[in-house]
Order: C-alpha cells, then structure tokens, then sequence
C-alpha cells in the first residue's frame, strides 16, 4: 500500500512539475510575443522617418554606371589565375595592374577604399614574378605551399594590416594604424596572397549600412542609390564591381552574407575558430567572442570558396575538410521559407520567395518546421549584447574613464554634434538594458532554448544535411532603410548564434535587375558540403552578373 503511496505522490510531483514547465514556456512566449509586438510596433513608427530621409539620401545619389569591364584579365576566377601564375602564363604584375586600375575606375563613383597599398602591392607583384621564373619550385610545390601566390586580395578595414589603417570606421582625433597583421592575414601573406587595401566598413562595425563619418557611404554598383549593406559592404562592392576578386570579411550578425547578397557574390561564414577570430578592431576580450565572430571569405566565384578559406584557416583552429568529394545526391536537403509565424519580420519578397522556390525544387528539399526558430531575434540579441569586454565608444580607456557617457552622447547625437553613428551611440544603452533589467530566469530560458535549437539542427543535418534559408526578406533597398528593418536581421544573427556554418549565395537578379541569394547552412565543420552547393548554385543559376556600365 505503501509503494501505491509513493507511486501516486511521484506522478503527482511529476505532474505538477511537468505543469510548472508548461507554464514557464507559455510565460515567455507571451513575453516573447509581446516584445515581438513591441518591436514591430517600433519599427513601423521608424518608417515613418526612416523611408522619408532614406528617400530623400537616396535621390540625391547622381545616376551613374560604372566603366565598362575591358581587361579579360579580371574575369578569371582566382582558381585559375593563380594556376597561370603559378605556370608562368600570367605574371602577377599583370594582374595586380589589371585590378589597381578597376579599384581607380570604380572607388570614386562607390566609395568603398578607405586606404590602398598599390605601390607596395606591385613590388610584391614583381618579386613573386622573379621567384617564380627563378624555378626554385615547382608548381606543385607552390600550389601546396602558396596556394593563392601572386593573387590580389582586399581586405576589410576593421582588420589589422600592419601600416594600414585599423580604425573600424571610427572618427579618432589620430588615426589608428594597424602595429602588427591579425592572424588571419598572417595566413593570407603566407600562403602567397598580394594586399591591395582596406575597404570601408560601418562604424565599429555596428550596423547593416556601410557608412561612417571617416570615409562616407559606399554605394551598390548595380544601383548607386541602393545599399550595399553591411558591415563588409566595401569588400562587397569592389568585389561585385570586378576592382577585386577576393576579399577578406568579417561576421556577426550577418556581415558577410548581408552585403554578398545585395551585389551577387558569395558571401560564407565559416564554423568557429576555423578561422582565428583575433586581430580585429573592435577587439573583445569575452571567452565566447570567437563562437559569435569569424573572418569570412567573400567571393565573386563560388569555385574560389574553399581556396581562399584554405588560405586563411588558422593552423592550430578547427579542422575541416575542403578538400572531400562531394556526391550532391547523397546529401539531405531541407528547407523553411520564413522563421515561422512571429508577426515579427516582413514578409518574403515574391521575387525573393520565387528564388527560393527555384532551388527549393532543384534540390528536391524537404519542407520542415524548426518551431524554435522563432526565438531567433530574442537569443540572438540577448547572447550578443551580454558578451563582456567587446570595445564600444563607451569602453574604459587606460586610466579607467570611459570615453563618453550614454546620456552625454545621446544628447550630442541629438543636437548633431556627435562624432559616431546612431549604432555606436545606441549600443550602450542596449547592452545596459539587457545586462541589468532583463530577468535572470528569462536569460536562462533563452540559453536554454538556444541549445536546444543548436541540437535540432544538428541532430537534422548531420554529417549530410543542408538547409536552405533566405538571407533576407528583400533585395537591396534604399540608403539607411535598414534602420526600419532591423528585426530581420535575424535571418543572419541566429547561426552566428548557433555557431553553424553559413553561406549566401547568388541565385539571379529580381524585376529591378537587382541580384537575389538565398542561405545554405550546415553543421559545424561541414563548411565543404556548402561549397559544393554554392558552386552547384552558380551552375546552374549563372553566378555572378556584371553590374550595369556606361558607354
């Protein structure tokens, strides 16, 4: 009788705690729903400023196309050239001239080089050209050893390039000059690659637009009154505009996908700590900093993806494997064409949806309803904006007073009279809010349910499985209408969250010729199934479009 007892008392503990669970989960989602209202709520009363001022930006932005592309040289995917280097057929003065003379063409019509190394990038052109005649190697040798030798590669400016400038878009009284190159350019000078720049880049990297008051705004080259995106949008426009061939990107949150797919390259976030996520301005000295950021490859070619990740892996990071052969009708494909009911993002464009549709049925892809997807935006901003030590205008300085206070910046940037954007002014607050007035058992909730949606991805795509995701709900907009659009961002945040593998890739252009991507992820360490994807979606939807020219 006893044991009846015990059994009935346990089922009822079961109960009422299986209850208190239900309970706790229905709670936050009604949080959850109410933020989303909220934001939503915000975000259309941001559009009633945002698109009126983004307009008027905009069509003040001259008409104007880009010289037409003339050098065949600058059309040869980096695959190729650094084999006709490596062969004598090409020497890489010639190529490096080729690409210095597009960067003079199209910068003063984009806006996208903060500081250029030309004169240095030639004599190193020269001096690759003499190793390589001397015959000390062999191309075999040279194609282990220096796989991008002689290459032209641009880099994004918010990472340390030593000589070159390293501000992060920031407005300094003097300007910040990179003291030593970051890990990952160690990497790309050793494996033989040519540095032509810096690119231009939001400031401190915050923001979806690329602008700062340093060097202005770069603009899209198949729209000049269109955003390029951001935070790597200097590295998208010259790559998509022919004045580079690969460059060297940053992500977290999106800033490599983001600007790849408003100008119809490729744009790849790695798995973490491929890539060694040191060396970059702003610097963060948060343990979990390298789970969220990573270097990332941009490329106009998507056979060039794991070539220059090659290049840029850190010795000592995780492994993968780019050189495995890939059997498409052997992986699994899935897909989901929104991030679920929540009322929270805008609706798929239908140009963009049709996109979808298209490699949806090319791949035969599953449909699936990953139900935690639509705590996207809350774990991805709650991880974010808790990671401790990330450098912001507020950060302390060496004698432990911070460089400025959030009321008497707010205050500045409302009279007009701040030196930063509105991101870098409103990060401080947000981070305040959320690390201090947010509840302890909402932050656990939230971490919770970022693990469980990391093991459903996992557990669905496996070593095989692919899943197939928009970038973003529309091509490229106006100049600064992200500032209305800044919850759908999380498209892109949540797998820099979930620390997966992601890629954006071109897909064709829209009825404005405006090119259109959608997101192929993997999980962690399969970074090599993307690419095979990538370059399958170039196949058969042609890659990368030439951006309109003049006569």
């Amino acid at each position: 009788m006893l044991s009846y007892a015990i059994a009935a008392v346990e089922m009822l503990l079961e109960l009422f705690t299986e209850g208190c669970r239900m309970a706790r989960r229905e709670f936050h989602k009604i949080m959850s729903y109410a933020i989303r209202r909220l934001l939503r709520g915000a975000m259309h009363v941001f559009s009633w400023f945002v698109i009126p001022y983004s307009y008027v930006v905009s069509t003040r932005i001259r008409r104007k196309h880009l010289p037409p592309l003339d050098d065949p040289l600058l059309q040869i995917p980096a695959v190729t050239l650094a084999a006709k280097i490596r062969s004598g057929q090409i020497k890489s003065e010639q190529v490096i001239t080729a690409y210095i003379n597009r960067c003079r063409q199209v910068n003063p019509i984009l806006n996208a080089i903060v500081q250029d190394r030309f004169q240095q990038a030639l004599e190193d052109a020269r001096r690759i050209d003499q190793e390589i005649a001397s015959g000390m190697k062999t191309e075999e040798q040279m194609a282990k050893e220096t796989p991008i030798l002689g290459v032209p590669i641009t880099i994004k400016e918010s990472l340390g390039v030593k000589g070159m400038s390293n501000t992060g878009g920031r407005k300094l009284k003097k300007r910040r000059i990179a003291e030593q190159d970051a890990p990952v350019i160690q990497q790309i000078k050793k494996n033989g690659g040519i540095i032509l720049l810096v690119s231009n880049t939001p400031e401190l990297c915050m923001c979806w637009e690329t602008y700062n008051k340093c060097t202005g705004l770069t603009k899209n080259p198949y729209n000049l009154r269109r955003t390029v995106g951001g935070s790597s949008g200097g590295e998208a426009a010259l790559i998509s505009s022919a004045a580079s061939l690969m460059g060297v990107t940053t992500d977290i949150a999106g800033s490599s996908r983001l600007p790849a797919a408003f100008v119809g390259v490729f744009g790849h976030k790695p798995s973490p700590f491929v890539v060694s996520p040191y060396g970059h301005h702003p610097s963060c000295e948060d343990e979990t900093w390298g789970n969220f950021f990573t270097p990332g490859a941009m490329c106009r070619y998507a056979e060039d993806l794991p070539l220059l990740l090659q290049a840029m892996r850190d010795p000592e990071g995780t492994t993968v494997s780019l050189d495995t052969e890939v059997n498409l009708t052997d992986l699994k494909y899935y897909y989901m064409e929104n991030d679920g009911p929540t009322g929270l993002t805008e609706p798929i464009q239908p140009d963009v949806r049709a996109a979808i549709e298209k490699v949806v049925n090319h791949f035969n892809a599953e449909k699936v309803n990953i139900k935690r997807l639509i705590w996207s935006l809350d774990i991805s901003m709650c991880k974010m904006l808790r990671m401790k030590d990330i450098e912001t205008i507020y950060t302390l300085q060496t004698d432990d007073q911070p460089n400025t206070t959030f009321g008497k910046e707010i205050l500045k940037y409302l009279c007009g009279c701040s030196d930063s954007d509105l991101p870098s002014v409103a990060i401080g607050p947000m981070q305040h809010i959320i690390q201090n007035y947010i509840p302890n058992s909402r932050l656990t909730f939230l971490d919770e349910q970022t693990e469980l949606l990391r093991k459903d991805f996992i557990d669905m795509l496996g070593t095989n499985g692919i899943f197939i995701y928009p970038v973003f709900p529309n091509t490229a907009h106006r100049h600064f209408e992200i500032y209305h659009k800044l919850v759908d961002t999380s498209y892109l945040m949540v797998f820099n969250t979930l620390g997966l593998p992601a890629a954006s890739c071109m897909v064709g252009l829209d009825r404005n010729k405006l090119p259109m991507a959608v997101q192929i992820i993997a999980s962690p360490g399969q970074d090599h199934l993307i690419f095979a994807v990538a370059k399958e979606l170039e196949r058969k939807y042609g890659g990368w479009v030439p951006p309109p020219v003049g006569k």
